[in-house]
């Protein structure tokens, strides 16, 4: 599943999971389609923050191989962290904030 999350100031799209993941950690049970009023954003980015700062103690995933690759290399692509994934989002909530916008995001 991919999620499309939008404001009035733009739109990007986010593989599910790590939406869904990002969601419960702003408090929101992670139903998609859904969307926080403006009013309420400054409170979900902060616990955001709480909940990547939680995630960011634990141990970090091993490398995934890379596909196509024989089984003799030993080459592997790092894990991209839940953190990373959420700037995007971070920087769109700012965003929606500064502009008083609400956030929205349904299957993209």
């Amino acid at each position: 599943m991919i999620v499309k999350f939008s404001t009035r100031a733009g739109a990007f799209v986010m593989h599910g999971d790590a939406a869904v993941a990002l969601l419960r950690g702003m408090g929101h049970s992670g139903t998609v389609p859904g969307a926080i009023l403006a009013a309420d954003l400054p409170a979900a980015l902060a616990q955001l923050r709480t909940f990547l700062e939680s995630a960011a103690a634990a141990p970090p995933a091993p490398p995934t191989p890379l596909p196509d690759r024989d089984a003799d290399e030993e080459e592997t692509e790092p894990p991209v962290s839940l953190r990373m994934r959420s700037l995007p989002l971070i920087d769109m909530i700012e965003t929606a904030i500064a502009r008083e916008s609400d956030l929205m995001w349904e299957r993209g």
